[in-house]
């Protein structure tokens, strides 16, 4: 692995850690402000690895940026979006259609 590989790696890493230990941070609010969210980064995650000619799951890439199972992480970290959330996310999204 070249320099700059391992530094972007390490990027990653230390993202997933910071989204890790900000649990509170919640994927609708990423999306409101940022245009991106964890289930994003699993998506760019299992394309990469699809462009270096491997196989990754869904399930499996998310597993990776949560650091446990989706399911699991949602049920314990994830309330319902509220309102305002939701009605940030239409400006933000529907409306580019």
């Amino acid at each position: 692995m070249n320099k700059q590989t391992e530094i972007e790696a390490a990027v990653l890493r230390r993202l997933l850690k910071h989204l890790d230990a900000n649990k509170s941070v919640q994927n609708i609010d990423l999306m409101n402000l940022a245009g991106f969210c964890r289930n994003c980064l699993s998506k760019w995650y299992m394309a990469e690895a699809e462009q270096q000619g491997e196989k990754i799951e869904y399930d499996e890439a998310r597993e990776f940026v949560y650091g446990e199972p989706y399911e699991s992480w949602k049920n314990k970290y994830q309330p319902k979006a509220t309102p305002e959330q939701l009605a940030a996310f239409d400006v933000k999204f529907k409306s580019d259609k």
